[in-house]
């Protein structure tokens, strides 16, 4: 399905007039996605670990979850996938849950890629408080060989795990995480690989990337405000998660959902299906609508070559729309691109630019009041930012525009046309 009129009628606020250029800080929704999470609240929403139909119903609803965001990232079992708030608080309890393990087999050195997303910083440079030792990586995470083989010279005997970002949410890069998962593991290290800014644009494949724990945002993936941590049966069984003391350590996903995932959540979860086969294939869910109690909300469990087959048409149709908008920002006079500046399969369509003698702050907020939807700042890659802009203010930052499958070439213009303007004129 590459009909862009079908696809953008899923997305009722994409009818508001708002022109969305900020998709990496978090997509839209279709609708089926809201009306799972609606009848799941007002029709199936009872506590789990009944016998009755509601809680049940429920039960049904938390593990059909797991199953699907499973199979999104082609996890080896639907118990190694981890539901949580947000990739920041999952990073955080992973990080506590090696800090609590303690060191293995002498293996007391993090390698940290200091230029991600601090979601996947913070949390491991904080366990040198716990004894480790926290190897910086400062290389700029970008595409290509030689990036994957700067991680080298930190490896050693000691270290436990390199964590470094799949994409940047600020260059836009696709760094060569098989290779690096494939380097670290010959030093006998695991690999924590951040995949928020990859998720919304390619299939993940945790298998497929050596990834011994895998992060990504449902929220930036069409669905509801949930993240994902994936890891490998080897990879769990080295650390405790923190739930209770009762909950035995082999409980997964349980042990490292503390209180819980919330239904909704999860109902909304498994409710994307419908849009991704719609995708897929061009089939809209039955008539009739979602409903509870179904371990996939109306539809048979959606298979993983339907999946891979929807990322798909999503790549196909956001390629040119990348191409289209570089191609035009690099014509803006004066505007500068961070990051690559070809339209290669090596990058996706997240695209950060100054403009040498305008605030970013300014044209973002001039660009906002024409209900252009693109932000500035530095978008929590902080370290990264300050390395870019030596000197400058991250606060200010970049000024990024982020585009997904549903955007179309006419808002790319828009943008464009609005860039050039705020460069040759200013934005006063």
């Amino acid at each position: 399905m590459t009909d862009i009129h079908a696809i953008r009628s899923c997305f009722p606020s994409l009818s508001t007039g708002t022109v969305f250029l900020d998709n990496a800080g978090g997509s839209q929704v279709p609708v089926g996605v809201a009306d799972a999470a609606r009848e799941c609240l007002l029709h199936g929403n009872a506590q789990v670990g009944g016998s009755y139909g509601p809680s049940l119903a429920s039960a049904g609803t938390i593990r059909a979850a797991h199953a699907f965001v499973a199979r999104m990232s082609n996890a080896a079992s639907d118990e190694l996938a981890i539901i949580g708030p947000s990739n920041s608080a999952l990073s955080r309890l992973l990080a506590g849950a090696y800090a609590d393990t303690g060191p293995r087999d002498g293996r007391d050195h993090l390698v940290v890629c200091l230029h991600g997303h601090e979601s996947n910083i913070g949390p491991w440079l904080a366990l040198e408080k716990r004894g480790w030792t926290v190897v910086p990586w400062t290389d700029l995470p970008v595409a290509g060989e030689a990036y994957a083989r700067s991680v080298t010279p930190h490896l050693g005997p000691r270290v436990r795990l390199v964590v470094f970002p799949h994409v940047s949410n600020i260059l836009g890069s696709v760094t060569d995480a098989r290779l690096i998962a494939d380097l670290a593991h010959r030093a006998g290290a695991r690999v924590v690989v951040d995949g928020v800014a990859f998720a919304p644009h390619r299939a993940v494949d945790v298998r497929a990337l050596g990834a011994d724990w895998y992060g990504w945002s449902t929220y930036k993936v069409y669905g509801p405000h949930a993240s994902v941590l994936v890891g490998t049966r080897d990879a769990m069984v080295e650390v405790v998660g923190p739930n209770h003391y009762f909950i035995p350590d082999s409980a997964w996903p349980k042990k490292f959902e503390i209180g819980g995932v919330p239904q909704e959540s999860c109902a909304a979860i498994v409710g994307l299906g419908g849009y991704l086969r719609f995708l897929a294939d061009g089939a809209l869910a039955p008539a009739g609508g979602v409903k509870p109690n179904s371990v996939a909300w109306g539809d048979a469990p959606i298979d993983r070559e339907t999946i891979t087959r929807a990322f798909d048409v999503m790549a196909a149709m956001e390629r040119p729309l990348q191409r289209r908008l570089i191609e035009g920002m690099r014509a803006v006079p004066g505007l500068r691109i961070l990051g690559p500046q070809d339209d290669g399969r090596d990058r996706v369509p997240t695209v950060s630019a100054v403009i040498e003698g305008r605030s970013s702050r300014a044209v973002a907020t001039a660009a906002n009041a024409l209900g252009l939807g693109m932000r500035h700042g530095h978008f929590y890659s902080h370290r990264l930012v300050r390395a870019l802009l030596p000197g400058g203010d991250p606060e200010d930052g970049v000024l990024r525009i982020s585009l997904v499958h549903y955007n179309t070439p006419d808002e790319v213009d828009a943008a464009v046309t609005f860039l050039d303007r705020a460069a040759r004129r200013g934005v006063d």
